[in-house]
């Protein structure tokens, strides 16, 4: 869970998959969601939500699905810890129970804010481009580190911020927080140990090429700066 939230360039989230199983009955949402192991994951103080969607199945009521999630995790964890109210005063554990033809996927979101927010762009120009969405299209192309680079239409630069991250093997998420940040089942030191294999492996050494250009010079002071929080500047 540490080293995928550091590492991983194009998803949005890193989620625990807790179950998945056919619900086409409220009944029978509850006492799957009550089934699964709530207790191994959420302490006795954990904060939990519930968020909810659903495609192409009987269950179509988002709002009550959620609310009957929610009760039968409180039921699990009434039966692990054995108390009758929950103060949710700890970390943040966000259960999502997802529907699609009929079937109930439930899982725990471990990276809070999208993974796209790398935490270098602080502003952007209209219709900015995902991070991540920036990343796979690097990596689907035939660019290499290697190779010249040049985004003629750069705004606020994420092309090629994420491209000089890329060859210089900048973990993504190094230099921002996560919702399982202070989770008590992931040690801290796993955190510690993680970001500075990640800083060791930073690759300053390669000579690299990547140009950006725009015709407007907001646009280029913008990129500037964010090029600098990301730590390619140069």
């Amino acid at each position: 869970i540490v080293k995928a939230n550091i590492w991983m360039r194009f998803p949005s989230k890193i989620l625990i998959k807790m179950g998945e199983f056919k619900a086409i009955t409220f009944d029978s949402l509850f006492e799957s969601v009550k089934a699964l192991d709530w207790g191994s994951w959420i302490p006795v103080d954990g904060k939990f939500t519930v968020i909810g969607k659903s495609v192409k199945s009987t269950l179509h009521s988002v709002p009550d699905c959620q609310a009957i999630v929610k009760k039968a995790v409180v039921e699990k964890l009434k039966l692990k810890y054995h108390v009758d109210w929950f103060d949710e005063t700890g970390a943040d554990y966000k259960i999502q129970v997802a529907l699609l033809n009929d079937v109930a996927t439930l899982t725990i979101d471990t990276s809070g804010d999208s993974l796209h927010k790398r935490g270098y762009r602080q502003n952007a120009m209209d219709a900015p481009l995902k991070e991540n969405l920036a990343a796979a299209m690097i990596d689907l192309s035939y660019w290499r580190k290697n190779r010249i680079l040049f985004d003629p239409m750069c705004g606020s630069g994420t092309i090629p911020i994420e491209a000089a991250m890329i060859a210089r093997n900048i973990a993504p998420g190094l230099n921002r927080s996560f919702a399982c940040d202070s989770w008590e089942r992931i040690d801290k030191s796993l955190w510690k140990q993680a970001k500075i294999e990640a800083y060791k492996a930073i690759d300053y050494d390669f000579p690299l090429k990547i140009y950006g250009s725009d015709i407007d010079p907001d646009a280029i002071e913008l990129a500037k700066e964010n090029a600098e929080k990301a730590g390619v500047d140069d």
